[in-house]
């Protein structure tokens, strides 16, 4: 079937925006609700808790620093065969962190092996709907954002009840056995474009079959007998199979026709292009961190990642350690924190949308407001005062869903693939600091107290950095148009490089 570049919103395009829900949903249920496992990791393998939080931060930051890779996969491989094998890596990661002798494993085995796989599925799940939707694409990339979310919630109770029915391993093995359904979701991913791989492969078909037209090949690679009119399926190839073995007989006699002198000019050529290209996107880089404004919201990123991302994967322990419940409840911490989220992305994608509210400072307020419930926990005795700072919480971390707004505001859509992949370095170097910076903080003090008092005051360090810099008095450089135009996710490979 020929690719079709025309955009549907709507049709087949909502069962793409149901898969690619239900794939989030399976990638990131177990890693987004890792608070439920890591006190059972301490128990099962008596490490420091600043050792044992490195597997909660790298499986959520390994994606996140790796996404410039992982948009490079999906662009050149498409979005299909990207999602088979990231839930390949998801459920293999899964079932041999069952198997882990210790934490130094379980960092391999959950944190990078599951966390490169929740990557690529994060990237090939926007490239793919973005295909399918131009007018309605907020509304369909919002549905499928959720799926962390949603998938966070469900995952943090079922994974409390299988490890009290089967064990910590036996849930590994099970959730690892669910993941194995990102390969059904990849079916229904049909590619409306054809991925860069297989055009480079088109193109170099077509090249070689052109050189071939003086030269035609002899009778006997097409498997023809002379004197019969008749052919059958034995002795005939199909065009595709005949391009194919031309491609192969030719690649010898231009591996000959390009050696000597003219063969390293040939190299020397193309060396020198790459160079050049290397040289103008390292030139594009820097002038965007020349940004005040930029610079300023990498900074915010950073410091909200390390110090917002900890209470995910401790605030079960927090509660444990204080006394305040014996064990994880039926609807953890975590569960009620990923609720909140999700509800926070959609109110706050609602709000950046009212003309007279500014991105970059509803940004900053809700890292203010995020950081003072992070202080607020040391302080807090009772567990329903936990579960309303995790709402609290939860609800100003769906600020993540205004980074790309906010990213095109800044330096505009020209480069907004180079830009918001800085930032989401900043964010995802954040998220993999955090947690082992609040563990060692406990190991050092044997309290939660100075390392939530150290979390949030970065949080409302970076909401103060934010506001400041970005004030009109710096007379910083603004785009030509103010506000974003509505349709600004048009072009389908800027915004596939965003994911």
């Amino acid at each position: 079937m020929a690719p079709s570049t025309k955009v549907q919103d709507g049709g087949w395009g909502w069962a793409i925006v149901g898969a690619s829900f239900m794939a989030q949903l399976l990638a990131y249920g177990s890693p987004q609700s890792v608070g439920v496992l890591y006190p059972e990791w301490l128990h099962a393998f008596q490490e420091g808790k600043g050792v044992t939080a490195w597997v909660g931060s790298l499986v959520a930051g390994v994606g996140l620093i790796a996404s410039p890779v992982c948009s490079a996969c999906v662009d050149n491989f498409g979005a299909r065969p990207v999602t088979i094998f990231s839930g390949v890596m998801v459920a293999g990661g899964l079932m041999l962190s069952a198997f882990a002798p210790n934490v130094q494993f379980l960092i391999f085995s959950y944190g990078i092996v599951v966390g490169l796989g929740c990557g690529l599925v994060y990237a090939a799940t926007l490239t793919i709907t973005c295909q399918y939707f131009d007018k309605r694409r907020g509304l369909a990339l919002g549905i499928v954002t959720t799926g962390t979310s949603v998938g966070a919630f469900i995952y943090a109770t079922a994974q409390n009840e299988l490890i009290v029915m089967y064990g910590l391993d036996g849930c590994l093995l099970i959730i690892g056995a669910i993941a194995l359904n990102l390969m059904a979701c990849a079916g229904f991913m049909r590619p409306l474009n054809m991925p860069g791989y297989y055009l480079k492969q088109k193109a170099a078909l077509e090249r070689n079959t052109e050189e071939q037209i003086f030269d035609k090949p002899p009778l006997d690679d097409l498997k023809i007998t002379t004197g019969s009119n008749a052919t059958t399926p034995e002795k005939t190839l199909m065009v595709k199979e005949l391009l194919i073995t031309i491609d192969a007989k030719d690649l010898a006699t231009q591996t000959e026709k390009k050696k000597g002198f003219l063969s390293g000019l040939a190299i020397m050529k193309v060396i020198k292009k790459k160079q050049q290209a290397y040289s103008k996107y390292m030139q594009s880089m820097y002038e965007i961190l020349q940004d005040q404004a930029m610079v300023a919201f990498c900074i915010a990123v950073f410091l909200f990642s390390l110090g917002a991302f900890p209470p995910v994967l401790f605030i079960e322990d927090v509660a444990q350690s204080q006394g305040l419940i014996e064990e994880v409840s039926v609807i953890p911490l975590v569960s009620i924190g990923a609720i909140a989220t999700c509800v926070g992305k959609l109110v706050l994608g609602i709000l950046v949308d009212i003309r007279w509210i500014n991105g970059i400072y509803l940004y900053a307020f809700t890292m203010f407001a995020g950081g003072l419930s992070l202080l607020l926990i040391p302080i807090t005795k009772t567990y329903t005062g936990l579960q309303i700072l995790s709402v609290i919480l939860g609800f100003f971390s769906g600020n993540w869903s205004l980074t790309s707004y906010i990213t095109t505001k800044i330096v505009g859509l020209d480069r907004l693939t180079q830009a918001h992949g800085i930032l989401m370095f900043f964010g995802g170097f954040g998220i993999m600091l955090g947690p082992p910076v609040v563990g060692w903080f406990f190991d050092w003090t044997q309290s939660y107290d100075l390392a939530f008092y150290f979390s949030g005051t970065c949080v409302v360090l970076g909401a103060f950095i934010l506001s400041v810099l970005t004030l009109p008095c710096w007379n910083r450089k603004h785009s030509e148009n103010d506000r974003p135009d509505v349709h600004y996710t048009s072009n389908c490979d800027k915004v596939a490089s965003v994911a």
